[in-house]
């Protein structure tokens, strides 16, 4: 028998397709088993132009027959079947879709759905096999044909003896390497779990004779038989009605997909039509993964193809500030066969993208308003995400995201929103203020917290690491810009205060020069304030860098280097301020030196920075107590 010869094309592709475009060997199974697919839906649907046909959908089947002796693997459909012409035209050359063909003359059928391009998913099947024999029986055809190829050394037609109609394509596994064990493809456990994973809601049943026990009655003997065991669900839980479908179904789906042992918070189902249509079932999780926060942790959507898995994890379609974000998006507008490089720059995915994005954003917005116990649940579990996104996209998505923000309040401690903030500000306030620290308790303790609570204005209390890195990013909410309560320039004070402060300041301007002389550089500045009331000292901030932040940052590899720059602030109106000036004037050098050493490392330690020299501190401490 003469051997053809795939076109010279044919055989590049030939070797792209098996050597780059499919790099994962298993996803041979779910080609072949998508093109018998789409076979049964060709026989199917052209039955439907039959008034003759007595054919019905239920007496479709796809099945898989293992051979471990022979090292074979075959797919059996019932469907279509082809012609010797069809054989070399779609076998023949490589990428000549078949099923496109057939999609075009059968337009008028709107529920059609052809999964596949018949052509190039077949040739994966050289990725574990040495040689492929194709033998069909077309729909209303007398003699049957088989294909035979070894790959790109070209193929062979003949004719064959077949009594049913439709396909069987086997497969002779390659032998065994360091790298792949062949063997695994005839194993019943293998081909049920890729089936589970790739095909599971392919329509027609796929099925395969499997060994079962069974107890022998009144003895402990058992008995080995071999049943059919249907492989695939069939039908998608997001393609049932939703008034079909209870929350301990989705529950279920969900735990079982997604290897959680918890059920999630919410679940969001929604069917979109448009340029790229496209179905959802979304699930935000009750608790973070163990490797959230890690580099391990890979985000992205199962994306299905007309019911057929094409990639476990689209990241593509979740924002990394959504990444928490479970579940599936099923579109017959996304080819089956799309690769992880187009993906960057297909249009489709980018709308479907967006749409997931305002779909998450209003259910959270939705949640926060009508179970805020939920809400504050999540929040607890992936807030510092939203944060995140906020601060890594320079505050871009501040229209997304700014309304998802909680922070705990001076008032209560209790978390609020920004929104509920801005309602409850002050009519003379102008600015949204915030402190930071480790707790809410010890922030509450903070001398700079006391002037602005008694001027009666509320404070949100930050205090994890990327709170105040994501108000910074922000700079402002509905109009209203964020104010640290650290900030030197933060003065609540009157003209009259303010004209008395300057004076005092100004008087007092050669001691604050030699007190700085005895912190040798450690600030910026030295001032009298009236931002205190109780409280004799504390540490303000200059400039973009917050005291907080250079903790922060400082905790960074190659962060050692930021710094701050303080103001110490001296309540004017505390007997230190008196002591202070005093020193000044009868020129005790040593004892001003002493004092100011102790007033500064006083508002370091208020603030949770390092006492340079603890020891000497102590020492001096106890000398001033000695006195």
């Amino acid at each position: 028998m003469k051997k053809k010869q795939f076109k010279a094309e044919s055989k590049k592709i030939l070797d792209l397709m098996i050597n780059s475009i499919y790099t994962n060997k298993e996803i041979f199974l779910r080609e072949l088993i998508s093109n018998a697919s789409d076979a049964l839906d060709k026989r199917y649907y052209q039955s439907l132009t039959d008034g003759n046909s007595k054919l019905k959908q239920k007496d479709l089947e796809i099945r898989l027959i293992p051979d471990a002796t022979k090292r074979t693997l075959t797919i059996v459909d019932n469907g279509i079947g082809m012609s010797q012409e069809e054989l070399e035209e779609n076998l023949g050359t490589i990428a000549k879709s078949g099923s496109e063909l057939f999609k075009e003359k059968m337009s008028d059928q709107k529920n059609m759905a052809i999964i596949g391009q018949f052509g190039v998913g077949f040739y994966s099947a050289f990725m574990v096999s040495d040689k492929v024999e194709v033998t069909s029986l077309a729909e209303g055809a007398d003699k049957a044909y088989r294909w035979t190829s070894t790959g790109a050394d070209g193929y062979t037609v003949e004719e064959t003896d077949k009594d049913t109609v439709g396909t069987e394509i086997t497969l002779y596994l390659k032998t065994n390497t360091d790298d792949t064990n062949y063997d695994m493809f005839t194993e019943t456990y293998t081909l049920e779990h890729l089936v589970k994973k790739y095909s599971d809601y392919v329509r027609y049943p796929i099925k395969m004779e499997v060994e079962e026990t069974k107890k022998k009655e009144d003895s402990d003997e058992v008995d080995t038989i071999k049943t059919d065991k249907t492989l695939n669900s069939m039908i998608p839980i997001w393609k049932k009605p939703k008034n079909k479908v209870k929350e301990e179904e989705y529950n279920d789906f969900y735990t079982d997909k997604f290897y959680d042992y918890e059920k999630p918070l919410r679940v969001i189902r929604s069917e979109v039509e448009g340029r790229c249509s496209y179905q959802s079932l979304l699930f935000i999780p009750s608790h973070a993964p163990f490797n959230y926060y890690s580099k391990e942790y890979e985000k992205g959507l199962q994306l299905y193809s007309k019911g057929v898995l094409i990639m476990d994890k689209c990241k593509e379609l979740l924002p990394d500030y959504f990444s928490f974000v479970k579940g599936i998006v099923d579109s017959e507008d996304i080819s089956l066969n799309i690769s992880r490089e187009t993906l960057q720059e297909n249009y489709q995915i980018e709308t479907m993208a967006k749409s997931i994005e305002t779909k998450n954003k209003k259910e959270l917005e939705a949640m926060l308003k009508n179970d805020r116990e939920a809400y504050e649940k999540f929040y607890k579990e992936f807030g510092m995400q939203l944060k995140f996104g906020l601060y890594n996209s320079y505050g871009m998505k501040k229209d997304v995201l700014a309304d998802l923000l909680l922070f705990p309040s001076s008032k209560d401690f209790k978390l609020i929103t920004l929104k509920e903030y801005v309602d409850r500000m002050a009519k003379d306030q102008e600015n949204i203020y915030y402190a930071c620290g480790q707790t809410c308790e010890k922030i509450d303790l903070l001398p700079q917290v006391e002037m602005v609570k008694d001027k009666g204005y509320e404070i949100l209390y930050l205090t994890e690491y990327m709170d105040e890195f994501t108000l910074k990013t922000m700079m402002d909410y509905d109009g209203k810009k964020f104010m640290n309560v650290a900030d030197e320039k933060l003065d609540l004070s009157d003209e009259k205060e303010k004209k008395e402060i300057e004076k005092a300041n100004e008087e007092a301007k050669d001691l604050f020069a030699a007190m700085k002389e005895t912190l040798k550089g450690s600030i910026a500045d030295i001032t009298f304030t009236h931002r205190l009331k109780q409280h004799p000292v504390c540490l303000t901030s200059k400039g973009e860098v917050s005291v907080e932040m250079q903790k922060v940052l400082q905790q960074m590899p190659n962060g050692s280097q930021v710094k701050a720059e303080t103001v110490l602030e001296i309540n004017e109106k505390h007997p230190i301020a008196k002591k202070l000036k005093d020193l000044y004037k009868k020129k005790d050098k040593k004892e001003l030196e002493d004092y100011t050493k102790i007033l500064y490392a006083q508002a370091c330690l208020i603030e949770g920075l390092p006492v340079e020299n603890p020891t000497e501190i102590s020492n001096l401490i106890c000398q001033e107590l000695s006195k």
